[in-house]
């Protein structure tokens, strides 16, 4: 499994598995706990998986958590996504640095994302199964939205949005969410 650092989000990984192919399809190692912690990451931090089916053009976020935050593996399973990672970290060297992927289950790279960055994706393919391996229990009063279309953070998505919930069509400005923050 090769381990690449994110440019633009410190702290940020991509690994990146090796897959077996033959005629039955493929095989490959999507976790290894040695290799999570060559990058000084704890295996053992994360404490729920979670997966979301999504059909094409759905779009889910930009969501984090707010107090200590959430880390969190991503990996496209099944289908396309393009991945959207946005650091909120004030003391952060990458503060406020925005970084791209196309995640895809043809190739099952897991991006981990540093709690205090923000995350969204849009789904590229009709259907598209993304999993999360999570640091933290979910708990719904620290969920923090930003709006996905906020010009500061001018993400090119590439779909028109075809659905999405109504907590992330509501969702206020970046400026407004920081504000909050601060305050």
């Amino acid at each position: 499994m090769k381990v690449t650092e994110v440019p633009g989000i410190a702290g940020a990984f991509l690994f990146e598995p090796t897959p077996y192919a033959d005629e039955r399809g493929f095989f490959c190692r999507t976790f290894d706990a040695d290799v999570v912690r060559s990058v000084g990451l704890d295996p053992n931090a994360f404490v729920q998986d979670s997966v979301s089916h999504s059909v094409r053009g759905v779009l889910r976020g930009l969501h984090l958590r707010s107090g200590a935050g959430e880390a969190k593996l991503v990996r496209c399973s099944y289908g396309r996504i393009f991945d959207v990672v946005v650091d909120l970290r004030p003391d952060s060297p990458t503060y406020l640095g925005r970084a791209f992927f196309e995640l895809s289950g043809e190739t099952q790279t897991t991006l981990y994302i540093p709690a205090g960055c923000a995350h969204g994706f849009q789904a590229l393919t009709e259907t598209a199964d993304t999993s999360y391996r999570i640091d933290r229990p979910h708990d719904p009063t620290e969920d923090v939205t930003i709006a996905f279309d906020d010009p500061e953070l001018a993400i090119p998505w590439p779909l028109p949005v075809t659905s999405m919930s109504q907590r992330d069509r509501e969702a206020p400005s970046l400026a407004e969410v920081l504000k909050q923050q601060e305050g």
